[in-house]
């Protein structure tokens, strides 16, 4: 197979068969918000549920189990900021050979510490995948052992196919699939299944907007190289596509969209509400896609929830941000008379209408404060913008001075009479 010829179905279905038994068949559950948005019926394919958090280990298992004897002795090395290393890690110790895995600066702690616990060996090689993959080739160059490509590759590709060869067992009817985008791996994969044994349905890949390589790429009919990425989306901050996955992604797929952190925060809240569903940014990339453009796709429509690793320190601020988002987190400074029971009216009157207090901060040191006046710093957590306004609303009317504080999200500053 040379550099550019794409992946064939017959490829796939060998991968197929050599995860039997290596892999889970991740489940597939009904969306009932994101069918009632797009009034289509809307399936997620639960990737974030496989072995070691995502959908890596299919392609990292492919590829490494090919490995000759001979090549296995010599290790095997990759580049990740989480999930891949993790797949490369636990397909090694499968296989039975080592695995040293270059990390950029930063990478999430728990991804890290999993990845370690699969028993990989770690270094650290500058800020963005990127970087690390630079550093992986030099040492595969150095110590003859073989890198594991995150994505440019023709059985890594195979592997990932697999997540669309069960997307058509689990939903026969589905119309449209709509995944994340990365390197491209996975959406090349999925394209190749898809488009093989069902050439009418439409395949849409989603870039965080902070790290879309491959519009600028498609445009100029060749991978082109970001200058720098700035998402929360470490999983598809990657700054230039592959070869063959741009091959693969110009022939099969139909359309990339992006979307931002504020979608991105947005649809991981909507998927730990409403589904229970714990996915990282870049694993709620489809969903974010699909609540923000609802594409005009044809139903059924499955979207891939390609992995769950999320740092719980990110989790903490994604869901504060995505509350924001969303106009239910605010972010205010009542000022009140510095009297016995000031401070429990502001929050009774809160609670009046239903709003929850998240933090409370008492001041009286202000300079601009007026004699026997005092600032609290509130947080509020409330319903959605409607509400907000009328929160703020009933603190004006009872005499409150409210200020929206600095720093809040614009779907929450709003005028109020």
């Amino acid at each position: 197979m040379s550099a550019l010829d794409l992946v064939r179905l017959e490829d796939i279905e060998k991968a197929r068969d050599l995860l039997s038994g290596v892999i889970v068949r991740t489940p597939m559950e009904e969306s009932r918000p994101l069918t009632t948005l797009l009034g289509v019926p809307t399936f997620l394919k639960c990737e974030n549920q496989q072995r070691a958090g995502s959908y890596k280990v299919r392609g990292a298992y492919t590829r490494i189990s090919g490995l000759s004897e001979a090549e296995r002795s010599r290790g095997v090395v990759a580049a990740s900021a989480g999930n891949h290393a993790q797949g490369v890690a636990l397909a090694a110790g499968l296989v039975g050979t080592r695995a040293t895995v270059f990390m950029p600066e930063g990478a999430p702690l728990p991804k890290v510490t999993a990845t370690k616990g699969y028993g990989a060996a770690i270094e650290y090689a500058g800020h963005t995948v990127d970087d690390a993959l630079v550093a992986a080739k030099a040492f595969a160059e150095l110590t003859g052992a073989v890198l594991i490509h995150p994505f440019d590759h023709p059985d890594v590709i195979a592997g990932q196919g697999t997540v669309g060869l069960e997307i058509l067992e689990q939903c026969p009817e589905v119309r449209t699939i709509i995944t994340a985008v990365g390197g491209g791996g996975l959406v090349s994969g999925v394209a190749v299944a898809a488009k093989a044994l069902r050439p009418d349905i439409r395949v849409v890949g989603v870039q965080a907007a902070g790290a879309a390589s491959y519009p600028p790429s498609l445009a100029a009919g060749a991978p082109r190289r970001l200058p720098a990425s700035d998402t929360i989306a470490d999983g598809i901050a990657v700054l230039q596509p592959g070869e063959l996955t741009f091959a693969h992604v110009s022939e099969l797929v139909d359309e990339i969209v992006t979307v931002t952190d504020d979608d991105l925060s947005a649809a991981l809240l909507m998927l730990l509400e409403r589904h229970k569903m714990v996915v990282e940014p870049a694993g709620a990339a489809a969903v974010a896609a699909l609540r923000t453009h609802r594409p005009e796709s044809p139903g059924p429509v499955v979207a891939i929830l390609s992995g769950g690793n999320i740092d719980p320190m990110l989790l903490l601020r994604v869901i504060e941000h995505g509350l924001a988002a969303g106009g239910r987190f605010l972010r205010l400074s009542v000022r009140c008379g510095d009297q016995p029971g000031e401070l429990a009216g502001v929050l009774t009157k809160i609670a009046q209408h239903r709003a929850n207090v998240v933090d409370v901060e008492h001041s009286r040191q202000n300079p601009r404060l007026a004699f026997g006046q005092v600032e609290v710093a509130l947080s509020v957590e409330t319903r959605g913008p409607d509400h907000s306004k009328t929160v703020i609303g009933a603190l004006r009317d009872s005499g409150y001075q409210v200020t929206i504080l600095p720093g809040q999200h614009p779907a929450t500053t709003f005028a109020v009479p």
